[in-house]
């Protein structure tokens, strides 16, 4: 019998605000979170705006010996991890810690670390022959993505798996649906899933501006991220980290601790098709929304709200619309579908396990999230993309998808515990 996996905890650190309270504060409001990049002068950049977390480490317990040896993105996640396991009520003294695993993702590491070190080395990329002894002393924490679960992992004594999922933007949801299997298959019974990134740097923006991914609406930064509008120009980069912790159902119920929802179901496959390019028929995710339902055991009728990736860009829109069409079917005109990164920008391998803490807060208190800046409806994006207001609703399943560049395409179903036994 396969092992039920409940969501005890979430913490997260995103635009707008640090903690949930803030968090679900700003998309219950349909506020928005993106301004002009201010991490460095982005004078000369083709695109300079961005969604920046207002996050001082200290004022969220992290000592001075973590701030000088964790990367920004390192830094999300301990927080985030922090405040989930205060949340599930989760007292490690208590847990067999060969039992507690961690999966985090992240699409780009520790750039700022390493942007910023080599930089000193280098004497602002002025020498070829870099001076070692210019750099930090955990320059080569930065050079491995393994530091984030190892960190965390320290952090709380997990024993169990520990791992670090890096693929691309849908890093948090194939982290969070690892973690998944792993309590499934019986390899722990606690898991602090989720991902992190702080990608805001000169070499990242340089990267996206090369391939005009991003938004050039440097005049009106509020209004920038425009998901399934017909006036989309591309994506507002993001920063954050957000953590959920999962438990198999028997284990939290033995500790009397309150889930919020299911994992239920998940699925990621790669397109071999384009590293950036997605086909209009959508049947790459489509594949990844089909097998994640079969996984759930829920038919593709029993979704109530479509947690889009949503990214703003003109081909992933329509790829998206696309799939969820070929897998809802009928049912896709009737199913409400947002994206948060019209508000909080795209946090590239964060934005998938920042979007399954809003699906979450959305089951729990029946609210979904809406597409801020949605005026003006794209022919080729016709379903319900939940404009600029919130709405209130009754939600059981919940599908939250996802796709990165390298051909990745991930999904999530997610379910709200109706009492069952």
């Amino acid at each position: 019998m396969t092992r039920r996996v409940s969501v005890t905890g979430v913490g997260v650190v995103a635009p707008g605000g640090v903690g949930v309270p803030a968090f679900w504060d700003l998309l219950a409001a349909g506020r928005t979170a993106t301004r002009g990049i201010t991490l460095f002068d982005p004078t000369g950049f083709r695109s300079r705006i961005a969604a920046e977390c207002d996050f001082d480490p200290a004022e969220h317990g992290l000592g001075p010996e973590e701030v000088a040896r964790a990367d920004r993105y390192v830094q999300f996640a301990m927080v985030a991890a922090d405040e989930a396991v205060r949340d599930a009520g989760l007292d490690l003294r208590d847990e067999d810690l060969w039992r507690v695993g961690v999966s985090l993702g992240t699409a780009v590491g520790a750039t700022t670390r390493l942007e910023h070190d080599y930089r000193l080395v280098s004497d602002e990329g002025g020498h070829w022959a870099v001076d070692h002894r210019a750099a930090g002393p955990h320059l080569d924490r930065a050079f491995s993505p393994s530091a984030l679960a190892a960190e965390v992992g320290g952090r709380f004594g997990a024993r169990g798996p520990v791992q670090t999922v890096s693929t691309g933007c849908t890093s948090g949801l194939d982290a969070v649906g690892y973690a998944l299997h792993t309590i499934e298959e019986g390899g722990v019974d606690v898991c602090i899933a989720g991902a992190a990134d702080s990608p805001i740097s000169p070499i990242t923006v340089a990267c996206f501006d090369a391939i005009k991914a991003t938004s050039a609406n440097n005049g009106d930064p509020r209004h920038a991220s425009r998901p399934f509008d017909a006036s989309r120009d591309g994506f507002v980069l993001g920063e954050g980290g957000a953590v959920l912790v999962l438990e198999e159902w028997e284990h939290a119920r033995h500790r009397g601790a309150h889930a919020y929802c299911d994992v239920e179901g998940f699925a990621t496959f790669g397109n071999a098709y384009h590293m950036t390019g997605l086909t209009r028929e959508g049947l790459e995710m489509s594949t990844a929304i089909d097998c994640a339902l079969r996984h759930a055991q829920v038919a593709g009728s029993d979704i109530d709200y479509v947690n889009a990736h949503g990214s703003g860009t003109q081909q992933n829109d329509r790829h998206e619309t696309a799939a969820v069409k070929r897998s809802l079917g009928a049912h896709a005109y009737a199913t409400p579908m947002s994206s948060i990164k019209s508000m909080i920008g795209h946090s590239l391998g964060a934005i998938g396990a920042i979007e399954l803490v809003a699906c979450t807060l959305a089951l729990h208190h029946g609210v979904i999230p809406p597409t801020a800046n949605y005026r003006d409806p794209d022919p080729a994006c016709d379903l319900d993309y939940v404009p600029v207001t919130a709405r209130a609703a009754v939600l059981h399943q919940v599908l939250s998808v996802g796709s990165g560049f390298g051909g990745f395409q991930s999904a999530v179903v997610m379910g709200r515990d109706d009492g069952r036994s």
